[in-house]
């Protein structure tokens, strides 16, 4: 995965199915910017997800392996679906699209997720966290 940072979760309300578990929540420039660059996919794996807020399209230059990208509009509303999109591609730009969810291969499949579906981004709060 990327650097630390914020963590959450997704929950495709309509589908009731976690999309992501586990799920960095990329905010700043740089974070967005990096995504996924020379992740392993050892270290992205079923349940983990990556979501790049703001933001209306992605790119998979300097990845390693391919990913499945749900673009939500500023409600979560899923917009547009990229399955299996592979490493060093330019994604399509949605002018909709307020961020966008990357997500291991077969995580959209797996979740049923489908154009329309409501998603929920959950924050972890730091004083819900184990000790």
């Amino acid at each position: 995965m990327p650097p630390r940072g914020p963590k959450g979760y997704a929950f495709n309300r309509t589908r009731t199915t976690y999309l992501a578990t586990d799920l960095l929540i990329a905010r700043t420039h740089w974070s967005r910017f990096r995504g996924l660059m020379a992740t392993d996919s050892s270290r992205f794996s079923r349940g983990q997800g990556l979501w790049i807020n703001p933001s209306h399209g992605i790119h998979t230059f300097a990845m390693r392996f391919p990913i499945d990208a749900v673009y939500l509009d500023r409600e979560r509303i899923v917009i547009h679906i990229e399955e299996g999109l592979k490493p060093w591609r330019l994604a399509a730009v949605r002018v909709l699209a307020a961020s966008v969810l990357e997500l291991p291969t077969g995580a959209v499949r797996e979740s049923l997720t489908v154009l329309g579906d409501q998603v929920d981004i959950f924050l972890e709060h730091p004083l819900t966290k184990a000790a």
